[in-house]
């Protein structure tokens, strides 16, 4: 199981890497590929997110002995906080651009405030691939599942923090990326978190998660296609389905 993990973050990383040579995502409209690996991440938040934040909750409740209300009511105050910080900094990114574009007339965000953005990614990254060694469903099919709706999600966020500065990414912050997926795989390995330690930071990574994908997915300046979007939600729907009825059949 370590070898595959292992190869499963190779493949986050080559994701990091070669992200800014897939030129068929650059398309305009937005690529359809691009709209199909949205669906899949949409897919994955309601499928798997949400139902393992209520099981966290479960362990919230067993280890600080709280009422089940507010166990569960911390579990999605956490979730909420990781949406909150990653909000907060595309709306940074955003202000910085058009604060340079108006000033310099250059279609990018100032040097600190994409590394910012980088460095709460790199935080975001680190805690996936080291969640490729502690999942909640230990099955082969419950990982094969996470990694599939993990790398299409890189290959989204990937390419919307690229398009901010092409120039920074590809020099410096895909490598910074690259390092953090190493270090969370590793960390995953040899430090074993208690299961509410490893439930906070998957529901901090599930709020990450869910506006990076309704950020890149839903504004009307996409363009996106419904179509292959609603074919990739469908899909992976339809193997976890499929997954959980020959688990319990």
């Amino acid at each position: 199981m370590t070898l595959v993990t292992f190869a499963m973050a190779l493949a986050f990383c080559a994701v990091h890497l070669f992200v800014g040579r897939l030129r068929w995502l650059e398309s305009t409209p937005r690529s359809r590929w691009l709209s199909f690996a949205g669906g899949v991440a949409v897919g994955y938040v309601f499928l798997h997110i949400l139902p393992e934040l209520g099981a966290h909750a479960g362990t919230f409740e067993q280890a600080t002995g709280l009422d089940a209300q507010l166990a569960e009511g911390l579990v999605y105050t956490l979730s909420l906080a990781g949406l909150a910080l990653f909000y907060g900094l595309e709306r940074a990114l955003a202000a910085s651009r058009d604060e340079r574009m108006e000033r310099e007339g250059r279609d990018r965000p100032h040097h600190p405030v994409f590394w910012l953005h980088i460095g709460a990614s790199a935080l975001l990254v680190a805690l996936i691939a080291y969640l490729l060694n502690h999942r909640e469903d230990p099955s082969p099919a419950g990982l094969a599942l996470y990694f599939a709706a993990m790398v299409l999600h890189f290959i989204t966020a990937d390419f919307g923090t690229r398009a901010d500065h092409p120039e920074i990414y590809d020099a410096r912050g895909r490598w910074v990326l690259v390092a953090a997926t190493f270090g969370g795989w590793a960390l995953g390995l040899f430090v074993e978190l208690p299961p509410m330690a490893i439930g906070c930071l998957f529901a901090f990574v599930a709020g990450g998660i869910v506006l990076l994908v309704l950020k890149e997915e839903l504004p009307e300046d996409r363009k996106s296609y419904f179509l292959p979007f609603l074919g990739g939600a469908l899909l992976y729907a339809a193997l976890v389905l499929g997954e959980t009825y020959l688990a319990t059949g």
